[in-house]
C-alpha cells in the first residue's frame, strides 16, 4: 500500500490519537504525522518548544524545518493548534510563519496558540548559554533554545502567558521581575533600562499580530471533541528525555511521553485512544548523557554519514549506535503504544550483520531487571546484543511489506517479538511515499 492510497490502518485510528519519540528525539515523528495529517481535522503540538526540529517535505519535494509550528500545516484542511504546555517563542513562530506564507503555505486562521501558553523571550535562550557555560563540567547540550529557563520561569510562578499580551499596561513590570532575577542570577547577562523598553515595544507589535491567532485552546479543543472531530497529537523531543523517565539531568524540561498529552492540551486522560511510538532502526543521541548502545569510532561514521545524522535545529553531529531494546520496551510501558513506527530501515543496509541491544547486565554478570535511574550504573552496565544477519541490498523503493528481504523482515519481526508491539508503518527512505504499511 502507497502512502497516497490511504490505507484502512489509518482511518481506523482513534479520534484523539498521537504519534511519540521512543528515543532520544530525531526519530522521524515530523513524517509521520504530515502523513496522516490529512486523515485528521487538527494536529496539536502539547510540549516543549522551538527545541524540536521536524523536516517535512511537500508535494514538490521543497523542505520544511519546522520547529513551533506543528507538521500538519502542509495538509491545508488542518488546523495547527499550540497548546497550553508548550513555550512559545513569538518572534520565531512568526519567522517560521513568514517562511511558510513565503512558499504558498497559508496560515491564517489555521494556526491557533493556547493563551495559557508561557511565552520564551530572547533572555532565556541567552541565559541559556550562560546557564550551559556555568555547568561545563555536567555539560548537559541544551539545543540553546531558552527551553530549559522558560519552564523554570513558569514552575518558579514567575512566566509571562500569552494572555498577558492583553495588557499591556502591567506586561512591563513582569518582564522587568523577569530580567532582573536573571541579572542578579547570572552576572554574564546586562540588564538594561533601554534593554526593558525596546523589549516592551516589540512585544506591543508581536501582541498586535499575534491576536488574531490566540484562542481558549483547552475549551477549543474539547469542543472539537464533543463535535466528533479528529485530532492528531505531535510530540516533540522523546520519552527517553522526559523531565521523568528520561536520563536525568540529561533531559528536556517538560513531559514527551504520552502523560505530557493531558497536560499540555488539558484533555481527559480517557479520551486519548491509539498512540504510535516512533522508532529509529538504529539510536541516536545529542548531546551528552549515558546511551548503554553507542557505537564508538568507524561503526558509529558509518550510521552517521548513511543516516544523515545531524541535528535540524542545531546542525550538531548526533551520536549513534545500536537500537535499543531495554530502553524501547521501558518507553513501551510507560506510553503504552497501541503500534510503532520503525523509521530509517534503509540506513542499516550496507551492514553486513545488525545488533540488537536486548538486555543489561551489571559489571558482575548479574542481570539487570528494567531500565535503570542511576547514571553511574548506566554508564558501567554491559550490553548483551543479539547478532542478526544484515541484508545489503538497497529497499528504499520498496513500498510492500512482503517485498523487503528476508534479512529485513526478519529483523522488524524481531524487534516486534522483543517488546510486544506490532511495528505498522516502517521508513525506507526520507521522502513521503517512502513508507511501507505493514
Amino acid at each position: 500500500v502507497t502512502a497516497n492510497e490511504s490505507p484502512n490502518r489509518i482511518e481506523l485510528l482513534s479520534q484523539v490519537s498521537g504519534v511519540l519519540g521512543c528515543q532520544w528525539g530525531d526519530e522521524g515523528k515530523g513524517k509521520l504525522v504530515d502523513i496522516l495529517a490529512e486523515h485528521f481535522d487538527i494536529v496539536a503540538r502539547c510540549q516543549g518548544g522551538a527545541n524540536a526540529g521536524h523536516t517535512i517535505y511537500n508535494a514538490e519535494g521543497k523542505k520544511f524545518a519546522l520547529h513551533l509550528v506543528p507538521s500538519g500545516i502542509l495538509n491545508e484542511d488542518t488546523v495547527c493548534v499550540i497548546g497550553n504546555g508548550v513555550v512559545v517563542h513569538l518572534p520565531g513562530l512568526f519567522n517560521e510563519i513568514d517562511d511558510l506564507e513565503a512558499n504558498g503555505v497559508s496560515c491564517k486562521g489555521r494556526i491557533l496558540v493556547s493563551d495559557r501558553a508561557h511565552l520564551l523571550f530572547d533572555f532565556h535562550q541567552e541565559v541559556d548559554g550562560l546557564r550551559e557555560a556555568e555547568l561545563v563540567k555536567s555539560f548537559i547540550g541544551t539545543t540553546r533554545r531558552g527551553i530549559g529557563p522558560a519552564y523554570s520561569s513558569k514552575v518558579i510562578r514567575s512566566g509571562i502567558r500569552v494572555s498577558d499580551l492583553r495588557h499591556m499596561d502591567t506586561f512591563p513590570q513582569k518582564l522587568d521581575f523577569l530580567l532582573s532575577n536573571a541579572a542578579a542570577r547570572f552576572p554574564g547577562f546586562k540588564y538594561t533600562p533601554h534593554m526593558l523598553r525596546e523589549e516592551v515595544e516589540k512585544y506591543k507589535r508581536i501582541a498586535e499580530r499575534l491576536e488574531p491567532f490566540v484562542v481558549d485552546t483547552v475549551h477549543f479543543i474539547n469542543e472539537s471533541i464533543a463535535q466528533k472531530r479528529k485530532i492528531l497529537v505531535e510530540g516533540g523531543q522523546a520519552t527517553m528525555l522526559d523531565i521523568d523517565f528520561g536520563t536525568y539531568p540529561f533531559v528536556t524540561s517538560s513531559s514527551p511521553s504520552a502523560g505530557g498529552i493531558c497536560t499540555g492540551l488539558g484533555i481527559a486522560p480517557r479520551v486519548v485512544g491509539d498512540l504510535i511510538g516512533v522508532v529509529k532502526a538504529y539510536t541516536t543521541r545529542v548531546g551528552s548523557g549515558p546511551f548503554p548502545t553507542e557505537i564508538l569510532g568507524q561503526g558509529g561514521d558509518h550510521l552517521r554519514l548513511a543516516g544523515q545524522e545531524f541535528g535540524t535545529t542545531t546542525g550538531r553531529p548526533r551520536r549513534c549506535g545500536w537500537l535499543d531494546i531495554v530502553a524501547l520496551k521501558y518507553c513501551c510501558q510507560i506510553n503504552g503504544f497501541s503500534s510503532l513506527n520503525l523509521t530509517k530501515l534503509d540506513v542499516l543496509s550496507e551492514l553486513p550483520e545488525i545488533q540488537l541491544g536486548v538486555a543489561y547486565k551489571r559489571v558482575d554478570g548479574t542481570p539487570i531487571k528494567s531500565f535503570p535511574a542511576d547514571l553511574v550504573l548506566l554508564e558501567q552496565l554491559k550490553v548483551e546484543y543479539e547478532v542478526l544477519p544484515g541484508w545489503q541490498s538497497d529497499i528504499s523503493s520498496i513500498r510492500n511489506y512482503s517485498d523487503l528481504p528476508k534479512a529485513a523482515r526478519q529483523f522488524v519481526e524481531r524487534i516486534e517479538e522483543l517488546v510486544g508491539v506490532p511495528i505498522n508503518y516502517i521508513g525506507v527512505g526520507p521522502g513521503r511515499d517512502a513508507l511501507i504499511f505493514k
